[in-house]
Parts: structure tokens; C-alpha cells; sequence
């Protein structure tokens, strides 16, 4: 498609904390014509009713998903909860791209996701054909997709560090402990008893121990990379903020590998990508120097026991977690330059 002509698009579940942040992004790219936005429990209200920051932007009223006109889109970005996306891009026309946000197509078992989400998998002709949408190493794959299963936050964390190092054998893939933290936007905006204020506005707390359902997602991605089954440790953690994620990796280097291999396959990984980047040794990293972008920094050190190393990834949830990585999916299915919309850079303090 010719980069003169708009796309338009559809975004359902558009009053969620995603919805907005694919709002906010779309405000500065230029070939995204937003026609549609649902919110089946805010239909009939102006967006900016709901989001008050966006409300400068021209935007089409909320509607439910029955009252979309899908004929008229190019591309869907779906926002919806868990379990409840698989029917809906079963009955969309054809033509329609779609971007899922959700967790309904990213595993390509449907045994799996069965196991992990409690209930049959309402598509499974369409998941054989979803493409796993982690920009930077499944871009091929993502240029000829009609349906693509962005990852969720976490595992976008996680494996932009681990996927190249497993690769090139580096780890001992027995040996993987990821340790994550994410701000409290992770967890949607519904109400929930553990983020409410009151529970965690001072508090800093585990959940989803030895059970969160990035797990099989992380697995399935690292076992790719690995040519061989891969099982991790992961535990995720809720921080008292906004937005924001953070994740501690800890690793076996594999025999004859060194701290020096694994800083040289990472720097040559990313060392032409525009939003993945290695920090030099000592550099500081942290959750505050993401902060609204769709950057995802890197950072390794050599542990203090022989032979192990520690790996830290940040990104904001929001963004390269989640909105952002989708418009760049978008811009890679359409052909357009795939920074586009998304060079907002990190807003520091």
C-alpha cells in the first residue's frame, strides 16, 4: 500500500489503558485515520469524556462492537480481555488486518492455551496462520501477516535479552530465573482488590507464583530460539506506579562462553534497531529512562559467582509492552518506515 493513502482503523476495547496509549501514539502518525473505537460500557460518549488528555484530538464517538462498520477499516487493533478476541476475528471480513493485544492468539499450541486459560481455544484455523508479533525478530514473518499476536509485556522484556543469547548457545538453558516488576497499568483497568490504592499504593507484592501464563509464552519463544525444550523460572511482581517494567534475569553462562560473548551477540543483535540498545558497561538503567517511549534497554553484568551473569531489560508496559510494539507491527505489515508514530522519546524526570 502506498504510504499517500491513510489506513483506517478500527481499535476495540478502546477505553482500556492500551486503547488510550494507541490513541495517544496514533495523534503522530501520519497515515493512521481512526474510524472506529469501541467501549461497550462507555458506548455513546465522546473519547475525550473518557480520556480527557486525548480530548483535543478529532475522534469518532464510542460505540459497541455490534455497531462497527468493519467493511470500512484496513486494520483492527484488538484491546480486549482475555478469551474474548478469538470469536470476534473469526467473524471479520477478510480483508481486515488485525493486531491483537490480547493473549488469545499468542500461543501456537492450542492445547496449551487451553491448559493456561481455561477454555478451548474458539479459533484455532486462524491461530495456525497468527504470526508472533515480537518486532525485531519475527519482522519477516510479520510483513506478510494478516493476523498478528503481539507478545505480552513481560515475555517482550525477557526475551528481547534472551532470544539472541540462547541462540547462540551462550546460557545454560537449565539455569533461567526471571525475576519481573511491572507498574500497576499491567494490570488492565478494572477494578482489582490488589491494586486498588489503599492495597498498593505502598506495598510491593508477588503474584501469579509458579503459575502467570507469560510462562508458557517466555517457553514457547525460547524453546524456538534454543531448538530445544526450555523451562524457566518466572515470577512477576506488582511496583506502586503507573507504568513501567523491569525485568532481572538470572543465568549459567554455558561452558567456554564469557561476559564478553554475551555483551558482543547482543551489541550485534541490535546494533541497527532503533528501539532495542545495549548499555555500556556501568551505565545505569531503569524503568524512569523508558517512560513513554517504545525503547527497551538492555544491560549485563558479570555476577560475583563464577561463571553466572546477571541481565536486565526495562520497558514501559504501555508502549513497547504492549501499544507501541503493536504500531510497530502495523507499520511493518503496511509497508511504512517502522519508526513512525513512535520516536516519542522517554519522558525523563
Amino acid at each position: 500500500m502506498s504510504t499517500v493513502n491513510k489506513i483506517k482503523v478500527g481499535i476495540l476495547g478502546a477505553s482500556g489503558y492500551t486503547g488510550a496509549d494507541l490513541v495517544r501514539l496514533a495523534a503522530s502518525h501520519p497515515y493512521m485515520d481512526i474510524r472506529v473505537l469501541t467501549a461497550n460500557s462507555h458506548a455513546g460518549k465522546p473519547y475525550g469524556q473518557v480520556y480527557p488528555h486525548l480530548a483535543s484530538m478529532q475522534l469518532p464517538d464510542l460505540i459497541t462492537i455490534e455497531e462497527a462498520n468493519w467493511s470500512e477499516l484496513d486494520v483492527i487493533f484488538c484491546g480486549l480481555p482475555h478469551g474474548t478476541t478469538q470469536k470476534i476475528v473469526a467473524s471479520l471480513p477478510e480483508h481486515v488486518k488485525v493486531i491483537d493485544l490480547s493473549a488469545d492468539f499468542r500461543l501456537r499450541d492450542t492445547a496449551t492455551y487451553h491448559e493456561w486459560y481455561g477454555h478451548e481455544h474458539f479459533a484455532p484455523q486462524l491461530q495456525e496462520n497468527a504470526v508472533y508479533g515480537l518486532s525485531e525478530h519475527y519482522r519477516e514473518d510479520i510483513k506478510k501477516a494478516n493476523l498478528v499476536a503481539c507478545p505480552g509485556c513481560y515475555p517482550t522484556a525477557a526475551l528481547m535479552m534472551l532470544i539472541p543469547l540462547l541462540k547462540a548457545e551462550l546460557l545454560d538453558k537449565n539455569s533461567l530465573i526471571i525475576d519481573a516488576k511491572s507498574g500497576l497499568t499491567g494490570a488492565g483497568r478494572g477494578l482489582k482488590q490488589n491494586t486498588l490504592f489503599a492495597e498498593a499504593g505502598e506495598g510491593f507484592s508477588v503474584y501469579g507464583v509458579a503459575g502467570h501464563r507469560h510462562a508458557p509464552e517466555i517457553e514457547q519463544e525460547l524453546s524456538a530460539a534454543q531448538g530445544d525444550d526450555v523451562m524457566v523460572s518466572f515470577t512477576p511482581h506488582l511496583i506502586p506506579m503507573n507504568r513501567g517494567e523491569f525485568v532481572s534475569t538470572y543465568a549459567n553462562l554455558a561452558p567456554g562462553a564469557s561476559i564478553n560473548d554475551v555483551r558482543e551477540v547482543l551489541s550485534q543483535t541490535y546494533k541497527d534497531e532503533p528501539f532495542v540498545h545495549l548499555l555500556a558497561a556501568g551505565a545505569p538503567i531503569g524503568t524512569q529512562f523508558v517512560r513513554g517511549s517504545n525503547q527497551c534497554l538492555l544491560s549485563v553484568h558479570e555476577d560475583r559467582v563464577p561463571g553466572r551473569v546477571l541481565l536486565f531489560s526495562t520497558l514501559d508496559n504501555l508502549v513497547k509492552g504492549s501499544s507501541g510494539q503493536a504500531i510497530q507491527n502495523m507499520n511493518i505489515m503496511f509497508g511504512f518506515e517502522e519508526t513512525l508514530g513512535l520516536m516519542q522519546q522517554p519522558m525523563f524526570p
